[in-house]
């Protein structure tokens, strides 16, 4: 009888065999861990929105009542300072001065319709009074910031420009300052939060569009019937034209 000739497996391809099946049950493992956490997260989610939603609701109707309030007796509500502003570039480079190109490279506006958020305070009024002929600027509300941030939003990471499609991103950037979704965002820019340094650098400047119907004047300032300059809440109108 002829002896069996038994293959002869060489070491390595069984060292390959058993590397592949850790391979394979640690990418297993991965996912599965990766899919217990999105379904986590989506509740977290889903409860936050909830919350936000029920806080600008509760802001709206506190300023309806005191407006009512004012009314009756006889007087006028104020509103409150701004804490946001929103700073459209809305002219080009043609005779500009070396230091005003230097604050609009600060204010992150390198382009003609380039949008970004900013907190009010005393240095960026001053920067903004010295590059006022070639910005407008002025207060948004919630469905601006939210429309903007929805629409035209854009992230910055790993030094890419990457679209918000998806939570994974903003969690990605942001989530180890609690922010883990686009609802956490716009909640973080809307109230001027703790964070909000890290979420507006976090956001790449808004690329808008033309405004539709055009601008009326932009050499001259809004208050003489131009374009440039505050706006105060009049900057949700040009928003909408030009996102």
């Amino acid at each position: 009888m002829v002896e069996e000739v038994k293959a002869v497996v060489p070491e390595s391809h069984l060292k390959k065999i058993k590397r592949n099946e850790e391979w394979d049950l640690a990418k297993k493992q991965e996912l599965e861990a990766a899919k217990k956490k999105k379904l986590k997260n989506r509740k977290l989610i889903f409860n936050r929105a909830k919350q936000y939603a029920k806080e600008y609701e509760a802001q709206e109707k506190e300023l309806i009542q005191l407006k009512r309030e004012a009314k009756l007796k006889g007087g006028f509500y104020v509103d409150p300072e701004a804490k946001l502003l929103f700073i459209i570039r809305i002219r080009g480079i043609n005779a500009m001065h070396p230091r005003t190109r230097k604050i609009l490279q600060l204010l992150r506006l390198r382009q003609i319709f380039n949008g970004v958020f900013l907190k009010v305070n005393k240095a960026t009024m001053n920067m903004l009074h010295l590059v006022e002929p070639y910005v407008t600027y002025g207060y948004p509300n919630l469905k601006s910031v939210r429309e903007l941030i929805y629409k035209r939003g854009y992230g910055k990471l790993n030094k890419q420009r990457i679209a918000l499609t998806d939570n994974a991103v903003v969690e990605q950037a942001l989530g180890k300052f609690g922010i883990i979704c686009t609802e956490d965002l716009i909640h973080e820019i809307m109230t001027v939060g703790p964070h909000f340094k890290e979420a507006n650098n976090f956001l790449w400047p808004f690329k808008l569009k033309a405004p539709l119907g055009g601008l009326k004047k932009k050499r001259n300032h809004y208050v003489e019937g131009g374009d440039a300059g505050n706006r105060e809440n009049y900057i949700n109108e040009l928003i909408r034209r030009m996102n």
